[in-house]
């Protein structure tokens, strides 16, 4: 048996196949010999001959210990496990310095699932690590599936033939055409790994029970009544025991899964949570294909509950299931094909365009019973409960290919992977609006911090920063949350801001002007010819100007007159119609002329508001060939609804941008400036100021140069060879505020001054001044601050806002998530209140922005490439009109769990 040194945790991964199951990815261990020999004798003669471009019946002694011996950098092996078998291998071997021949083996039963495309994913990103930049791969000239293989991994590849065997060669650096190819695949495979659990064609509930009331008979009674396509399975432990019930709710139940005679797609899991690993294995047994797990008693309850959930979903996992839950309220689907309520909620769905996921069961319930109310349909609906393994990512990948789902709600208490999250948003939003109420808006979960960025970037701040950079639209309450997606699901996202208010009372028309501009909105004045039009329709003491104001005794035929005028308005981009029943007017045929105006609004949304009237009048709701009118109890809700949805419009008018790649940056010596650091500090420490600087240099941020002394006459002779004036600065990097206790020095002129700087300041710190750093004196500009810091939740947030003395006490800073992109740098640098300073403020000349966003783009690339950095200022950074510097640089790194490359971390859950 070959010897394989043991590898790093991280290498091993759980991954999705292009049919939406899994496998585990992880590199051959010394024991997987006989693993690796039992698949080598499953495969077929074809699957043999095309490997190994021979008969050959099983790998020789050679090729056996080519493929079970490994050092991690020269030659790479990994394996892909399903259950308790090997199911596919790919390795490379390093054939020059800079190549490496790669091969793949899968497995006759596992072909077709994506499993080589994965593999030479996961191997590039090995091999790219290790210096390799091409691979090679021999194939026989009628291989077309390993051909495709290496077609579709976006790459540009050469292709040799030579007597019926073909050489391709290819270089594996990521290109912007890699990235898509690998986010293109797990589109697909994560979208399909959610399809199996909203799509089954048949379903066993575990825990049915016979009593109503019961959540395991309620959910089983649900799946029947609302009409599931497919079969639908009891499992009961008592039943055909003698005394348990041989049928729950008139269908014959089993006492085992592995007793239902029939294939089962979706297990749905109601037991106590001590029998859950067992219903879990017995489902792997029976080849389920997905779980939702209702049952409580994991995460949520503490470590041991937390342990107990790790171990089912790795189970799941290994054996080829993804799993809701577990503590969760069940699923539902609309769609004509599967019509599936797994849910113990008292009200029945309603079909719609709506897609909804909920950390909340009670609020799934809640939306679901007021949806008839409000005119909102459900696509679909999913509790993931304590979201142990599918997620929001997950269900975005596939409501953004259902074509069933226009509008996307979700309500969520924390992110599993923020950045993921934000990648997919971006892309999302722009087609289907995202809808998010998001808990934790409370500074209770504030931390206390040692640099200005982590200050300055609090949790709540990271939402939002979050929620902006990927269009998704944030709401405070469910009133909120229901408000708008009743306006998204039925109108059109306005092309702008101006509202024109049309209303039977004066002062509701004027509380919703007053809203809109509270909203953000406009309510200009309409031209004059819309005016004219009204005025001959309207009576005498009515205000045309906008809001209009029909007056009380306005007739439904004058409002529907009224609307149609205002629509035509090219100045007026939605319309606001108000109504306050009078005795003279009836409300139901105001809304018929409502509705019949609405006919020709384009694509102008039209919302209503009968003043104190919940609920949308049956006279608005649409039907095949028109459009339901979203109604309000008041005009606020209304327009703060249009505001937010406008909001959305302005995102998408924005350029989508683009991550940019540095060709000058020096990874290999910014990694090797931290691991140099954190061997002497195994836990953690601020980088001396030459540290800093060095590792700023490795990503081409320009700093002011400096010089490191410990003495007065070190100093002096520091500021001679600098050039004068210069500034010093204690070295000390535990000291965040370095003026407030005396640690800097400025403008100083000469070596006189310098060596009394230096002496005074050693006096006054003493051993906490830790040497110090004379450094040049940079002219004038704008003081910025530009900074990092590292989440727990969100992962790395760069951070940009107006720096020096006032940096917190101004507090006027903005965040992003990496990666950063160039117009994500452009809105940066205009999103300030003191943004005009660096744009040529009352006479001053403009700064270098360009080179202002280049730095920017360059921290996020630092971010995102080294895990371990915990905070960093850059406070100030200098903005001037010929370029920009940063002077006082603060960095502070920890062990980092990992150090995967950005295009690993895009191929995880």
């Amino acid at each position: 048996m070959a010897a394989v040194p043991d590898y790093p945790k991280q290498w091993e991964s759980d991954v999705v196949l292009s049919d939406g199951g899994t496998v585990r990815v992880r590199p051959v261990r010394a024991d997987d010999e006989p693993g690796v020999l039992a698949l080598y004798e499953r495969l077929s003669d074809e699957s043999v001959y095309l490997r190994f471009f021979s008969p050959v019946p099983r790998p020789t002694a050679v090729q056996l210990e080519r493929l079970t011996s490994i050092d991690y950098r020269d030659r790479m092996v990994l394996v892909a496990q399903l259950a308790d078998e090997i199911v596919a291998i790919a390795r490379y071997d390093r054939c020059a310095d800079d190549e490496a021949e790669v091969a793949f083996t899968v497995d006759d039963d596992q072909q077709g699932r994506g499993l080589a495309t994965l593999l030479l994913e996961h191997l590039a990103v090995v091999a790219r690590g290790n210096g390799i930049h091409v691979f090679l791969a021999d194939t026989l000239a009628d291989n077309m599936k390993m051909l495709n293989v290496f077609a579709t991994a976006g790459w540009i590849s050469e292709r040799h033939f030579d007597q019926g065997t073909v050489r391709v060669r290819f270089n594996i650096d990521t290109t912007a055409k890699s990235i898509d190819a690998v986010e293109g695949r797990e589109r697909h495979a994560e979208g399909a790994s959610i399809g199996r659990l909203l799509a089954p064609r048949s379903i066993a509930v575990i825990g049915a029970s016979r009593h109503p009331g019961t959540i395991g008979y309620e959910i089983f009674r649900n799946l029947l009544a609302f009409g599931f396509e497919g079969p639908v399975y009891p499992v009961n432990s008592s039943a055909d025991s003698g005394s348990g019930p041989a049928s729950v709710a008139g269908v014959r139940a089993y006492p085992t899964l592995l007793d239902v005679p029939d294939a089962v797609d979706l297990a749905v899991i109601v037991v106590p949570a001590a029998a859950v690993p067992g219903v879990v294995r017995e489902c792997a047994e029976k080849h389920v294909r997905g779980l939702v797990i209702i049952s409580a008693g994991f995460a949520e309850v503490g470590s041991g509950g937390k342990a107990a959930e790790r171990d089912l979903v790795a189970t799941a996992r290994r054996n080829g299931m993804r799993v809701i839950g577990p503590n969760c309220l069940g699923v539902v689907s609309t769609a004509p094909g599967v019509r599936m309520n797994a849910t113990f909620a008292p009200e029945p769905p309603v079909a719609g365009n709506v897609a909804f996921l909920s950390q909340s069961g009670g609020l799934g319930i809640e939306l679901m019973s007021q949806a008839a109310s409000l005119g909102i349909g459900i696509s679909d609906f999913v509790s993931v409960g304590n979201k142990a393994d599918v997620s929001g990512n997950d269900l975005l990948q596939y409501w953004a290919g259902d074509a069933r789902t226009d509008v996307i709600l979700m309500y969520l208490e924390s992110f599993g992977n923020p950045r993921k999250f934000a990648r997919l948003a971006r892309r999302i939003a722009r087609t289907k609006p995202i809808v998010v109420v998001k808990s934790g808006r409370s500074a209770a979960g504030s931390r206390a911090a040692s640099s200005h960025t982590a200050a300055l970037a609090t949790p709540d701040v990271a939402v939002d920063a979050l929620f902006r950079q990927a269009g998704v639209i944030r709401v405070d309450t469910l009133d909120q949350l229901f408000a708008t997606a009743m306006l998204l699901a039925h109108q059109p996202v306005p092309a702008g801001r101006r509202v024109a208010i049309v209303s039977n009372a004066g002062g509701p028309g004027i509380l919703a002007a007053d809203a809109c501009a509270g909203a953000g909105l406009e309510v200009p004045e309409l031209r004059a010819a819309t005016q004219d039009s009204l005025r001959a329709l309207v009576a005498r003491d009515a205000s045309v100007r906008n809001p209009i104001d029909l007056v009380a005794g306005a007739t439904a035929e004058q409002f529907e007159h009224a609307l149609r005028i205002a629509l035509e308005d090219d100045g007026i981009d939605a319309l606001l119609a108000i109504f306050v029943p009078p005795l003279v007017t009836r409300a139901a045929d105001v809304a018929r002329a409502i509705a019949s105006a609405a006919e020709v609004a384009g694509e102008k949304p039209v919302v209503a508001c009968f003043l104190g009237r919940a609920g949308v009048p049956p006279e608005l709701r649409g039907d095949d060939r028109h459009r339901t009118i979203p109604s309000f109890a008041f005009p606020e809700a209304a327009a703060h609804a249009l505001g937010r949805v406008a909001g959305l419009a302005d995102w998408r008018r924005r350029p989508v941008g683009r991550v940019p790649v540095f060709d000058d940056v020096d990874l290999s010596g910014a990694h090797a400036i931290v691991d140099a650091v954190l061997a002497a500090n195994p836990e953690g420490a601020w980088l001396d100021q030459p540290d800093a600087i060095a590792l700023l240099a490795c990503f081409g941020i320009p700093v002011a140069g400096f010089a490191a002394v410990t003495s007065s006459e070190s100093a002096v002779a520091a500021a001679e060879a600098l050039g004068y004036p210069v500034a010093l600065k204690a070295a000390a990097p535990e000291l965040v505020h370095k003026s407030d206790v005396g640690g800097v020095a400025l403008d100083l002129r000469d070596a006189a001054a310098v060596g009394a700087a230096y002496t005074d300041m050693a006096r006054s710190l003493g051993d906490a001044m830790g040497g110090a750093v004379v450094q040049q004196m940079v002219p004038a500009g704008v003081e910025t601050i530009v900074g990092v810091t590292d989440d727990p939740s969100f992962g790395p947030l760069v951070l940009f806002g107006l720096g020096g003395l006032a940096a917190e006490l101004l507090a006027d800073r903005t965040l992003r998530i990496v990666p950063i992109t160039d117009e994500d740098a452009h809105e940066l640098v205009r999103s300030l209140r003191g943004s005009p300073l660096l744009f040529g403020y009352r006479g001053r000349p403009p700064v270098d922005v360009e080179a202002l966003e280049n730095v920017l783009l360059r921290v996020g690339f630092l971010a995102d490439e080294l895990s371990e950095i915990a905070e960093m200022d850059l406070n100030p950074v200098i903005v001037g009109a010929e370029g920009v510097v940063a002077v006082d640089v603060k960095i502070h790194v920890v062990p980092a769990p990992t150090r995967l490359p950005a295009d690993f971390r895009r191929m995880r859950f």
